[in-house]
């Protein structure tokens, strides 16, 4: 008799236990399925390549600030907070306008990384279509000439700034100058940057292994954190490479002292061992 009492007594509470658990929906935030790890790690990708842009200047505090403001407004309007979460929002719609402005050379520069680099690029379709053609690269360039002329200007004081090419296209800078279209060579960089020379006054560029262009005119950049002793030559080296992924090389004519430049920031200072190693690893 005990357990024909027993066994209805386990089953009312297995069965209101299972009542109640039906009824009990889990909150739609903690249902996390494979879209939402790839969603997740998209805008990760996305916030990472921003930082990338924006490290090393002022626009990143703003950054850091814009994205503060954002998840302050998500944690208010999860936890159903009207009055702060209405005027977050408002602040972050009108924000949009604001982030146009404040960084517009920041949001140009990351398009031109999409365009450039990304799986759309046409670069990209022209590296697939040479792997599967099985068509060589005949057009690596001459590092080690670049590096001795730029190590004999050093010693001489003889001012030089050098672009080299990498995906962006430089066409509407290349067209600024005279063009040249010689093969990389030693000599010639000396001879264009000798300071008698009518070519020396701008810059050279240098794409495929190829001299395009000499005298040719550059952006410059209004970047407040550049030292206030760097001339014009570093200034538009910085210039070019906030808006393309060039590679920019100076020789100080004042020093005489190497520079490199990529993405608006500068490695000062440096010998022709570790000038080669940077030229060779940012064209990899």
């Amino acid at each position: 008799m005990k357990s024909k009492r027993f066994y209805p007594y386990l089953n009312y509470h297995t069965f209101a236990t299972m009542l109640v658990l039906s009824n009990f929906k889990i909150p739609a935030f903690l249902h996390f399925g494979w879209l939402d790890f790839i969603d997740v790690m998209l805008v990760s990708l996305l916030l990472f390549q921003l930082y990338r842009i924006l490290r090393g200047s002022v626009a990143i505090n703003i950054f850091i600030g814009i994205i503060t403001v954002y998840f302050l407004w998500l944690v208010m309007r999860a936890l159903k907070m009207q009055l702060l979460s209405t005027i977050l929002g408002q602040f972050i719609g009108v924000g949009v306008i604001a982030i146009i402005v404040v960084f517009q050379q920041e949001l140009r520069r990351f398009l031109l990384l999409i365009g450039t680099s990304g799986f759309l690029g046409r670069n990209s379709w022209r590296q697939a279509f040479k792997a599967l053609s099985n068509e060589t690269s005949t057009d690596k360039i001459d590092v080690l000439a670049i590096v001795r002329a730029c190590k004999n200007m050093s010693s001489s004081n003889t001012g030089a700034i050098i672009i080299v090419s990498h995906k962006t296209d430089l066409s509407f800078y290349i067209n600024t100058g005279d063009t040249i279209l010689a093969q990389v060579n030693m000599r010639l960089l000396e001879s264009i940057f000798y300071k008698n020379s009518p070519l020396h006054d701008g810059a050279v560029i240098i794409s495929n292994n190829e001299i395009k262009a000499a005298r040719c005119v550059l952006p410059i950049s209004d970047n407040p954190d550049l030292p206030n002793d760097v001339g014009m030559r570093h200034r538009a080296a910085a210039g070019i490479t906030e808006t393309t992924d060039a590679l920019a090389i100076v020789v100080s004519e004042q020093t005489g002292k190497i520079s490199v430049a990529k993405n608006g920031n500068f490695i000062f200072d440096v010998n022709g061992d570790k000038l080669k190693a940077f030229i060779e690893a940012e064209l990899e």
